[in-house]
C-alpha cells in the first residue's frame, strides 16, 4: 500500500462515527461541532445526526491524523487548518481554545461532478432559455462572475458553465482546493498550497494566476476570488484574456462588483478607489446570481449585465433574467420561474456576426442580427 492508501484507511478509522454520512451520496457536508454534536447537509437542508465521537481525545486524534496526511500542524501556534481527505473531500479544522466547545471539523464531501446546464434545467435551477443564454455568454467570451452565499452551489454552477467552453481552447483552472472537473482535453489544473510547518512552500492563488498568464491561456477559470488576486484577474480581463469565469461571495450583482472592487484594493498595488471601480466596471460583463431558497433548493436568482459606470460613478446594471416567485406548493417548495425581463443584452447581434446564428434556438428574443444598413 502507498501512503495515500494507508491514510485513506486510517482516516476512515478515526472518522468511523461519521462514516455512514461520508458514504451517503445524498450528504454534501458533515459538520462536527465537538465530540457529541454532528450535523449534516442533505439536499439543501441541515439535519442533526444521531452519532457522536467517544470523547474529545478521539476527535482530536481524527484531526491530527488529517493534519499528518497533509503535512500540517495543529497546536498552540496553529489553531486551524484547511486540508483535503484522501478521497478529495475538503476539510476545515479548528481546535480549542479558539473553538471553545471542542474540536470542530467541517467536511465538504467531494462529489464527482454530474452537473451541466441541461441537468440544472432538469433540477429546476433555471429555465432552458436561461441555459442557452448563459451558454452563449461563455461562447462569446463574456467575463462572467457567479455570485452567491455560502453553500448556494457556486462551484457546481461554475462547472456547468465551463462545459460550454469549446474543446479546442486551452483552459487554465486555478483553485484553492481542487473541485472543478472539466471535460475539455486541453485543461491545466493549478492548486494553491499552504505553507509547510517550516513556513516555506506556500503558493497562493495570486502566484498561480501570474504563472497562468505565461502559459498561453485561452481561458482562465478561477474557483473563487477571495483576496488581492482580484486585481490580477480584472486587469487580465481588460487586457486580452476575455471570457474568464470565477465565483465570489455576494448577494446581488452590484454587491458582486463592489466586492471585487474591495478585493482589488487588498492587492499590494497602491490603487485609488476610483481606478479600481473603473477597472471592475470595464471588465465585468455578466453576473449570475444564485441563491439557496427556504425549501433548500438552489436556483438562479438573476442574470445581470454590467454596463459600466453612471455619471455618479455607480455601477450600472440591468437584469436580463429575474426569478419571480408565485408562492409555495403543498410540500413547502417555492413555486416560481426565472423569467426574461424584456431587456436585450448589448451583445445581442454577436452570435450572428461570429457565425453562431444557427445555434440560436430558444433565445431569439435576446439574440438578433443587426439590420442591414440601407435595407428597405
Amino acid at each position: 500500500m502507498n501512503a495515500r492508501e494507508i491514510y485513506a484507511e486510517t482516516t476512515r478509522h478515526f472518522l468511523s462515527p461519521v462514516l455512514p454520512l461520508l458514504d451517503n451520496p445524498d450528504v454534501s457536508e458533515v459538520m462536527i461541532n465537538g465530540p457529541e454534536t454532528v450535523f449534516y447537509e442533505s439536499k439543501g437542508r441541515i439535519h442533526r445526526a444521531d452519532c457522536r465521537f467517544k470523547d474529545d481525545a478521539a476527535l482530536m486524534a481524527a484531526a491530527e491524523n488529517i493534519a499528518e496526511y497533509v503535512n500540517r500542524r495543529l497546536d498552540s501556534d496553529h489553531h486551524s487548518m484547511d486540508a483535503r481527505l484522501p478521497d478529495g473531500s475538503r476539510v476545515h479544522v479548528i481546535i480549542p481554545p479558539a473553538a471553545n466547545k471542542g474540536v470542530h471539523i467541517t467536511i465538504r464531501r467531494f462529489q464527482k461532478s454530474m452537473f451541466s446546464l441541461s441537468r440544472l434545467v432538469e433540477y429546476g435551477s433555471m429555465t432552458a432559455v436561461a441555459a442557452e443564454f448563459l451558454s452563449f455568454c461563455v461562447l462569446l467570451h463574456k467575463n462572467t462572475v457567479i455570485s452567491g452565499g455560502t453553500g448556494t452551489g457556486k462551484t457546481s454552477m461554475l462547472n456547468a458553465l465551463s462545459a460550454s467552453i469549446p474543446e479546442h481552447e486551452r483552459i487554465i483552472v486555478i483553485e484553492d482546493s481542487a473541485e472543478l472537473q472539466l471535460n475539455q482535453p486541453h485543461t491545466v489544473y493549478l492548486e494553491a498550497q499552504q505553507a509547510r510547518p517550516d513556513g516555506r512552500g506556500q503558493v497562493s492563488i495570486r502566484d498561480l494566476f501570474i504563472d497562468s498568464l505565461r502559459m498561453r491561456p485561452d481561458r482562465i477559470v478561477v474557483g473563487e476570488i477571495r483576496r488581492g488576486e482580484a486585481l490580477d484577474l480584472i486587469q487580465s480581463m481588460i487586457s486580452g484574456h476575455a471570457g474568464s469565469l470565477t465565483t465570489v461571495h455576494a448577494n446581488t450583482a452590484r454587491d458582486a462588483a463592489t466586492r471585487l472592487e474591495t478585493l482589488c484594493l487588498m492587492s499590494d498595488v497602491s490603487l485609488p478607489v476610483y481606478v479600481a471601480r473603473a477597472q471592475v466596471a470595464s471588465a465585468l460583463n455578466i453576473v449570475l446570481q444564485i441563491s439557496r431558497f427556504p425549501d433548500g433548493t438552489r436556483r438562479v436568482q438573476a442574470i445581470t449585465e454590467i454596463l459600466g459606470l453612471d455619471e455618479q460613478q455607480n455601477y450600472r446594471t440591468r437584469d436580463i433574467f429575474r426569478f419571480v416567485a408565485s408562492g409555495a406548493d403543498a410540500d413547502g417548495r417555492v413555486v416560481g420561474e426565472l423569467k426574461m425581463t424584456g431587456v436585450i443584452p448589448t451583445f445581442s447581434a454577436e452570435p450572428f456576426s461570429l457565425g453562431l446564428g444557427d445555434r440560436v434556438q430558444l433565445t431569439t428574443e435576446l439574440f438578433k442580427p443587426e439590420p442591414i444598413q440601407g435595407a428597405a
